[in-house]
């Protein structure tokens, strides 16, 4: 056979079936009666088919029956058509649809896309929620790569999210019509029209759409492989059954490309005018293409709107699928098609799933709302992933959902489900949230249903956007005993974690909570707390003063000493920041006389230490140094009494205390060890606020003292380790601090954790 030539569909068919039975051409000759020279012109394709009498004449040579024979006739007849006109009206069926003119932000998806389709074996999923745009991304692409497939495009809807999506046997039908078979010639099985498809486009180079995808076992018959060909796909499932396939899972758009896509629907000069609205449009739209498409074309034929018109709209979340329709577009049926496509189980989980308050959940929390066994909920998790119901995050075995989504599965749980199975997940949140955090009290013994401290630590850190929301929920509900409660459980667990949650409204929720069920000494402590986190997390010294003054006041009321005392204590040391250092010393010094009477633990070691600070601003540093160094002295000989974690907290603190004296003496190098050991100890803990100030206060002692590398090091450590907002202050001081340094490398980085309790 010459390079140039390439056989016919019947040519390969005719070759399969004589090497089968094991006969050169001239037993095939002699045995049907047609010429060796016309079977080489047919089975070197340079004639297409046999004639009908001569096909017949073959397949009762080479004793066909049944659906062998019947296959070999059909393609025999396929290649004998010639009805230009006819074959280009069927396969305008199937023919691609043409590309969306108003694509946006779908750059670097092409670009995959592109690299998927040069390392596979031809054939690439697009999967994803509905409304990303899947369908407007692969009609985009096949548009592009037309000239890479001369041998045409043909693509068929699958309907995949109908009630009776189109069945593999009826698009194949509709493939092979397009590809000029004749009707009363497309076989009657599934299978035969499968294996009749590939023999048809066999060397052919082919692209073919095959658009909302139901699942695996519609798709398997009609893909198209081999060199040359390309099957894309489009499935809201992830179609992870699918062998040899390529995956691109197509995510919502950036919010650049989500403003672009505005842009080219409504023009640029209304996106430039109103740039903030359209960026919140962007949000509210959920980036989603088919929510901004509807948003777009609202505003297209209403050009007397402005955009921040229909963001006001749009803001309540009650009535945003709602109002997200444009003519037959809408966001609301499109979600409604994946969600009737899923068991009912699976169902039932999802809607379920919208009164869990955080951003995320895990197995734990779906079967708290579901009462289901673990082992099915996992299924069901499964099974609306696959679904693009419910979208994987970075942490394993975590799932969220698409905001739109979630306000879908709102609407399905307010329309399906019991109002009060929202408390399901809220008592058991608070509940387990206060069981954890109380484990973290000095004397608290490990029982209960965490194994250990530093399991229930690892559930309030990966749970933390989920309690901290259900306290929230709860107090606007009233749950005023379980706000109460959880809030006054998290005293010890904040301390040294004063970045990590938003203390200041926790223990402002659970003060407005203990005023509510008329719990005079749960306000005192908790407007304590509240006085605490607005100095420390806040950077508020006067509304710290406010709140302690307040505790105070109702400590004195009720005759509460431990609340007095505490009241004392914070006074006396965020009175110093305010700059009333007289008054700051007398209330430390209270707080230092009454804490006697507290458990060294519980409260004695805080007073002792602000006692201290105010010494040394009093300027009598020995007996700074002595009353910190006492702490220190009795920790290590009580230390059984408490658990290690808090023991390292408790030293890390008083070392920098010390560190501090140090300091102020000029005693640069011994301050700078001190602060080291603290450093290491907050760091072993978990401690980031403590250990960024340490840092801090190491590099600025070290400088001090002449040793520039270890105060770099220090600096820029502090630096690394103030990434958050509420660092903006440290990260001020430390970047200053670097700046002093000779030849150092200037960084625009860098609030202080103030003093601990």
């Amino acid at each position: 056979m010459e390079a140039n030539e390439k056989r016919s569909v019947f040519g390969e068919l005719l070759l399969e079936h004589r090497r089968a039975a094991g006969w050169t051409q001239g037993r095939l000759a002699e045995a049907s009666g047609i010429s060796v020279r016309a079977l080489r012109e047919l089975e070197h394709g340079r004639a297409r088919a046999a004639q009908r009498r001569s096909a017949e004449v073959l397949a009762d040579a080479l004793g066909l029956a049944g659906g062998d024979r019947e296959f070999f006739l059909t393609v025999a007849k396929q290649g004998r058509r010639r009805n230009p006109a006819l074959a280009a009206q069927v396969a305008a069926t199937c023919a691609l649809p043409a590309p969306t003119a108003d694509l946006s932000g779908r750059e670097g998806e092409l670009e995959q896309l592109s690299a998927k389709v040069a390392e596979g074996d031809g054939v690439v999923a697009i999967v994803g929620q509905a409304g990303v745009g899947k369908t407007a991304l692969a009609v985009t692409a096949a548009d592009l790569w037309r000239a890479e497939f001369p041998d045409g495009g043909y693509a068929v809807d699958l309907r995949g999210m109908d009630e009776r999506p189109l069945s593999a046997g009826t698009a194949l039908d509709r493939l092979l019509r397009a590809l000029d078979v004749a009707p009363g010639q497309v076989p009657a099985s599934e299978a035969e029209r499968s294996s009749l498809l590939r023999m048809l486009l066999e060397g052919r180079k082919v692209l073919l759409l095959l658009d909302n995808a139901a699942d695996e076992a519609q798709i398997r018959p009609l893909l198209v492989t081999g060199p040359g060909s390309l099957t894309l796909i489009t499935c809201r499932r992830t179609l992870a059954g699918l062998e040899g396939a390529r995956w691109l899972a197509l995510e919502a758009l950036s919010d650049d490309g989500a403003t672009g896509l505005l842009a080219k629907i409504i023009g640029a000069d209304r996106v430039d005018a109103e740039p903030a609205a359209a960026r919140e449009l962007a949000e509210l739209c959920g980036y989603l293409p088919l929510a901004l498409r509807i948003a777009g074309n609202r505003l297209a034929t209403r050009p007397q709107w402005s955009l921040a018109q229909l963001a006001d709209r749009l803001r309540d979340e009650s009535t945003r699928l709602r109002a997200l329709a444009a003519g037959d577009l809408r966001l609301r049926p499109a979600f409604d098609l994946s969600y009737r496509a899923v068991s009912p189980g699976a169902r039932r989980l999802f809607r379920l799933l919208a009164t869990v308050p955080g951003a995320d959940f895990g197995l734990e929390l779906a079967a708290v709302v579901s009462g289901a066994p673990p082992a099915d909920v996992r299924d069901q998790l499964d099974e609306l992933v696959d679904a693009s119901l419910l979208q994987t995050t970075a942490e394993p075995e975590r799932h969220q959902f698409h905001d739109l989504i979630r306000l879908f599965a709102e609407e399905r749980f307010e329309a399906e489900e019991d109002p009060a199975a929202r408390d399901t997940v809220l008592l058991h949140l608070l509940g387990k949230a206060a069981e954890a955090a109380r484990l973290f009290y000095p004397k608290a013994t490990e029982t209960g249903r965490f194994g250990s401290r530093e399991e229930s630590a690892r559930w309030l850190d990966v749970e933390g956007g989920n309690w901290v929301a259900a306290h929230r929920v709860a107090a606007r509900k009233g749950m005023h005993r379980e706000v109460r409660d959880l809030a006054v459980a998290l005293h010890w667990y904040s301390d040294g974690r004063s970045a990590q949650r938003p203390w200041w409204e926790i223990f402002s929720l659970g003060a407005a909570a203990a005023n509510a069920l008329g719990d005079a000494g749960a306000e005192a402590k908790l407007l304590n707390f509240v006085g605490w986190a607005a100095s420390v997390c806040l950077g508020d010294d006067e509304g710290a003063v406010a709140a302690h003054r307040r505790a105070l006041d109702i400590a004195d009321g009720i005759g509460d000493r431990v609340e007095q005392t505490w009241a004392s204590i914070y006074l006396g040391q965020v009175l110093r920041l305010t700059g009333k250092t007289d008054e700051a010393f007398e209330f430390a010094k209270r707080g230092y006389e009454l804490a006697g009477e507290l458990p060294f633990w519980d409260g004695q070691t805080t007073a002792r230490n602000v006692y201290g600070r105010a010494l040394l601003n009093a300027g009598r540093h020995s007996e700074a140094l002595a009353v910190h160094r006492a702490v220190l002295s009795d920790a290590e000989r009580l230390a059984g009494e408490t658990y290690p974690g808090f023991h390292r907290l408790l030293n890390a603190l008083t070392l920098r205390a010390i560190g501090d004296v140090l300091g102020d003496l000029a005693e640069w190098r011994e301050a700078a060890g001190h602060y080291r050991t603290g450093r290491w100890l907050a760091w072993e803990g978990g401690f980031d606020a403590l250990e960024a100030t340490c840092a801090f206060r190491e590099g600025r002692a070290w400088r001090e003292a002449g040793a520039f590398e270890e105060a770099r090091e220090c600096l820029t450590l502090a630096v690394e380790l103030c990434a958050g907002p509420s660092f903006g202050a440290l990260r001020e001081q430390a970047t200053a601090e670097l700046a002093l340094l000779p030849a150092e490398r200037r960084l625009s980085f860098g609030p202080t954790e103030r003093e601990g309790r």
